[in-house]
């Protein structure tokens, strides 16, 4: 069985295109679903529109800041009201998965006392998202070229998290394209992961563009692993295109499928 597919939608809207046409568009292609960043009070007309072409919505954040996050013990009770809110509001519109960030790094904080905070958070909020049936997908970011000083930067660290945490709605966002920055090595970590894997992103390396021969990810093979794992989830395609969008997300629906 292929991966199911999805893709953000804000990095592929077309002038000219409305939302319900670019996810007629999308569906028509096969893609199962769509995804975005943040929300606001607009996402359930949003989430209208996805679903009335057949689609689901696959992914959201469920906190705010990327940079200002888990590690940091003085925005646990800020982040555990976020995420309830984006919890209910995700099991309401069938929404599996809640992104979340560790922070960056503190000068003041090693790595461990970091991921200390980021599993003393996490426990606070997990009984929660597995009552209500949500996962919450730690992501993986590289700290090298996008995200200077971001904490969840390597396979290692994450797992180390979500085994800590030891709870089965806290898993990880596997971005390849910042993976491959930081470590390479791609399907043995998914492997590694496991069912700990609750989101997959893409992107080519180097550039964030197309899944094409420019880049030098060989996203067939990644995406052929994860069907061999039997990954239950989406791989969402978050990558800037260099020419025409929707030709972009053919192409990648074609490379992945």
């Amino acid at each position: 069985m292929p991966v199911r597919q999805s893709f953000c939608y804000p990095l592929f809207q077309v002038e000219g295109l409305s939302l319900n046409d670019l996810f007629r568009e999308a569906a028509d292609i096969g893609y199962a679903a769509t995804e975005l960043w943040g929300w606001d009070e607009t996402l359930d007309d949003l989430a209208e529109a996805v679903h009335h072409n057949g689609l689901v919505l696959a992914s959201m954040c469920g906190h705010a800041s990327l940079p200002d996050g888990l590690n940091r013990r003085e925005n646990h009770d800020r982040i555990e009201t976020e995420l309830r809110v984006s919890i209910d509001k995700a099991a309401d519109l069938g929404v599996p998965g809640l992104i979340c960030f560790s922070g960056n790094r503190n000068p003041d904080q090693s790595d461990a006392e970091g991921l200390a905070e980021c599993v003393r958070g996490l426990r606070r909020i997990a009984p929660y998202a597995e009552e209500k049936g949500v996962n919450l997908n730690v992501e993986l970011l590289n700290s090298r070229v996008d995200h200077p000083g971001y904490q969840c930067d390597r396979t290692d660290w994450g797992l180390a998290l979500c085994e800590a945490v030891d709870s089965p709605r806290v898993k990880l966002l596997f971005d390849v394209y910042h993976m491959q920055i930081m470590e390479g090595d791609v399907i043995r970590n998914l492997r590694r992961i496991g069912a700990r894997l609750g989101h997959v992103h893409t992107a080519g390396n180097p550039g964030r563009h197309d899944l094409d021969d420019d880049q030098e990810l060989n996203y067939r093979g990644v995406c052929r692993a994860l069907a061999a794992m039997g990954y239950p989830y989406f791989v969402g395609h978050e990558f800037m295109a260099k020419g025409d969008r929707l030709a972009a997300l053919r192409t990648a629906f074609e490379v992945c499928a």
